[in-house]
């Protein structure tokens, strides 16, 4: 039998021993199994089955030492008279094939637990991790500024896998093993108590030293699985586009390699200790239910030869102490399987408390059709603190920041007429990016008001606020797919010949027209397979494509050379103009000829006016013409 047999005890007992020890001395939070109750309610139909058909199984796989015990002894009978000979080949065979079916219905209990289990099992592991992901979206940009994406991937998949595993274990082994054990010892003592104390025995002799071995290969398991997580991260940052040119650079190939290779060596020490205790143990459970045989073919031979005990008996016995040992260790370790259970769903639920900052409001309202207008009034904003957005654990680190909170904008207003264009500039550090992040409600602000057509963003729907707004950052990311996966990410269902007129407002039609694979061509990672300005155009292509009323662009043209950002200045010169649009540059071929500019510094506006008005009348705005934009002055 698959699940109760002595092998499959042997396994599980090694899943126990695996998970650390020291995990008993964490304390369980108060209302965590009514929250593991509430994803596996779902499931509580199936839940049954698998439990009947457990428990079925423990009492099928019972019988068939039973049943070999009556062949023997019917074999074994002396002194029979000739007219029942007969009778007793017949016995036999009714009785092999009572054996035959036992195992067909043994087989196919194992086949439907199975399938059961895992029907609970990865449907446990798709709902845990779809509530996690789409948990994990609502999060806010400063969460993911915040946490390690290694983390969050470890919560998404090994979390999940180890809630489900141990959550689906326990189960089985509680109830299948209980059961299993109950009946073995029920009939080995109905059989003979004398054998059955003596092979009891002989348990503390190997679940003692086990245990111990158990604490250590816990240890091993987990530092297994740092050390496996350190080389993984090796592994990833070395091997995306940005950290292979690094080491490209700066020409260190061999210090690289000596470092993974330190690194590898330590997870080839640690797995050979882990696979010298995991032998011990398989080694020391079968030497255990070696020495038990032999004590009961001892003890059993010499009563069976004293004619007080049948040979079928001592058999039956020896059977029975092979599906005896398996069954015990793991119910000897079920504290470590329950205490694995809940740590794991406490950690994904962890993730799960982490309250949202941007929330739809009940009564959220669309913004009204129409060219957009933005308004800000008396803004106030600081960035949320650590605790309010993260967790220690996600950031590797021991305890959470507690840098006080400071204000980045301070009662900042200003207006930006539907159609016209409004630049921000000023020094670096100035809050104009944080002006940017509040138009498209990547936070909210703490004071004051940003509204478009009269409506909070915090009172608009998300659907309505994402249609309304288009944002093209200076370092646009691309995903490592395809042209038109990348361009219908902001429109789905948007047909070639809309994909391509956007690509023509975007001057990078020709491009694209002349690339052997089209629209199909992979763009690599980030989209490192395009130039600079290539991609810049990609992505104001994509945003041209969601046809947004309101385009906000962050210094879209910053890195971009002069051939490049003359190419992307077209294409915005040419789409911009039906749109209302709120830059941030630095080049005054950017914002040279915007109906309103507004120069920002310590999170205020300090001057606002056109171009030529702000030369006029000096200032910070002066000052920065003269030391950045005075060289691209057209002669």
């Amino acid at each position: 039998m698959s699940m109760h047999g002595g092998g499959g005890g042997a396994r599980g007992g090694m899943r126990s021993m695996q998970r650390d020890r020291t995990i008993l001395e964490h304390r369980i939070k108060k209302g965590t199994l009514p929250r593991i109750a509430k994803f596996a309610r779902p499931y509580k139909t199936i839940l049954i089955i698998f439990l009947s058909a457990v428990v079925l199984d423990a009492v099928v796989s019972s019988i068939a030492p039973l049943v070999l015990r009556a062949i023997i002894d019917i074999i074994t009978q002396k002194g029979v008279h000739r007219a029942l000979a007969g009778s007793r080949e017949h016995l036999i065979i009714w009785l092999a094939v009572l054996t035959a079916a036992l195992a067909i219905g043994d087989a196919c209990l194992s086949m439907i637990e199975r399938r059961l289990s895992s029907v609970i099992g990865e449907g446990l592991i798709y709902d845990l991790r779809a509530r996690v992901f789409g948990h994990i979206q609502e999060m806010p940009i400063a969460f993911f500024s915040r946490t390690q994406t290694g983390a969050l991937i470890s919560r998404l998949n090994n979390d999940v896998v180890g809630a489900q595993q141990a959550f689906t274990d326990l189960f089985s082994n509680v109830v299948g093993n209980v059961i299993l054990v109950a009946i073995t010892l029920g009939v080995m003592f109905y059989l003979s108590w004398q054998i059955t104390l003596l092979s009891l025995v002989l348990l503390p002799v190997f679940l003692i030293p086990a245990r111990r071995v158990g604490r250590r290969l816990g240890s091993l398991f987990q530092r297994g699985m740092e050390l496996n997580a350190e080389m993984n991260m090796v592994m990833s940052e070395r091997f995306n586009v940005a950290g292979a040119m690094v080491v490209k650079l700066f020409g260190r190939p061999k210090d690289e390699l000596d470092y993974f290779e330190r690194r590898a060596g330590q997870v080839r020490d640690i797995g050979i200790d882990q696979a010298v205790y995991q032998r011990f143990f398989f080694i020391a459970l079968s030497l255990t239910a070696s020495l038990a045989t032999a004590f009961a073919y001892g003890f059993g031979g010499v009563e069976a030869l004293k004619g007080t005990l049948a040979v079928g008996t001592v058999v039956a016995l020896t059977a029975y102490l092979t599906r005896l040992y398996g069954p015990l260790t793991q119910l000897s370790n079920l504290n470590i399987d329950y205490m694995s259970a809940m740590v794991s769903f406490e950690r994904l639920f962890e993730v799960l408390d982490i309250e949202p900052m941007i929330k739809e409001s009940p009564g959220a309202i669309v913004i009204p059709a129409g060219p957009a207008e933005l308004t800000f009034a008396h803004v106030d904003f600081s960035y949320p603190g650590a605790e309010e957005v993260s967790l220690a654990s996600l950031e590797a680190v021991a305890r959470l920041d507690d840098t006080p909170r400071t204000e980045v904008l301070h009662d900042l207003s200003f207006e930006v007429a539907p159609g016209s264009m409004t630049a921000l500039v000023g020094p670096s550090g100035a809050g104009k990016t944080t002006i940017s992040l509040l138009v498209s409600r990547l936070y909210d602000v703490d004071k004051g008001s940003v509204k478009i057509n009269g409506v909070d963003l915090r009172d608009a729907t998300t659907e309505s606020l994402n249609a309304t707004v288009g944002v093209v950052t200076q370092d646009p990311h691309l995903f490592h797919d395809t042209l038109r996966v990348n361009l219908s990410f902001a429109k789905p269902d948007a047909s070639d010949a809309e994909i391509e007129v956007a690509l023509r407002a975007a001057q990078i039609w020709n491009l694209v027209a002349t690339l052997p694979l089209g629209l199909e061509t992979v763009v690599g990672e980030r989209g490192y397979r395009l130039s600079g300005g290539e991609k810049q155009r990609v992505a104001l292509a994509r945003m041209l494509l969601k046809s947004p009323r309101l385009v906000v662009l962050d210094e879209a043209t910053a890195h971009l050379d002069a051939e490049s950002e003359a190419a992307v200045q077209r294409a915005l010169d040419a789409t911009m103009t039906s749109r209302t649009s709120l830059v941030i540059a630095h080049r005054l071929s950017t914002i040279r000829n915007a109906d309103q500019i507004l120069v920002v510094a310590d999170g205020t506006i300090v001057q606002r006016g056109t171009h030529t008005e702000l030369l006029e009348a000096g200032g910070l705005y002066r000052t920065l013409y003269e030391t950045q934009f005075r060289d691209q002055e057209p002669t």
